[in-house]
């Protein structure tokens, strides 16, 4: 069994996906990842599939170095950002693999949420381009490993309203021993 970067909490209540040395930019998916951490899943599949038609846009926070600037991305409080397909596609199938692991488990989909989604940098494939002159240069792709972890929202207890035990040190009790 494979090692998961993050553990869940409960994983009764939990489900995990992975994949491995996929060909789809690091840098992009860790945006898109960024991106839908932490929504309900049925929100997530939403705007990953309104990335796909340029209705909303992934925003560029970490790794932005000349990336445009676009109007949909002040939705998001930043200025750059790009509607990255490839990574949303991936990411989108890690989900409903996910998705589907939690149904086999007997958890109830309309309330999962994105708990974890983790994006790690794999092994560089390497290729050559030739320049001018005879030289060669490496030309490289920067594969990622995604890892994706639903869990089911816990129900919100209320607080007792038990009256708070006031608690004296030899001390206090001394002194109120005195008086």
């Amino acid at each position: 069994m494979v090692r998961y970067a993050a553990t869940p909490a409960n994983p009764a209540k939990a489900s995990k996906s992975r994949g491995s040395y996929l060909r789809v930019h690091f840098k992009n998916t860790h945006e898109v990842a960024v991106a839908v951490k932490g929504l309900k899943l049925s929100k997530a599949y939403a705007y990953l599939n309104n990335v796909t038609e340029h209705k909303q846009i992934i925003p560029f926070r970490k790794f932005n170095g000349g990336v445009g600037r676009h109007a949909q991305a002040k939705e998001f409080g930043t200025t750059q950002g790009r509607w990255p397909v490839k990574s949303v596609k991936f990411v989108t199938d890690l989900l409903k693999n996910a998705e589907s692991n939690a149904e086999a488990k007997g958890l109830n989909v309309e309330e999962l949420y994105i708990s974890s989604i983790i994006v790690n940098q794999a092994p560089k494939h390497r290729r050559r381009t030739y320049r001018a002159h005879g030289r060669i240069n490496p030309f490289m792709c920067s594969p990622s490993h995604i890892e994706v972890v639903l869990t089911e929202k816990d129900e919100v207890v209320p607080r007792a309203n038990d009256k708070k035990v006031v608690k004296l040190n030899a001390r206090q009790l001394a002194r109120n021993a005195r008086l």
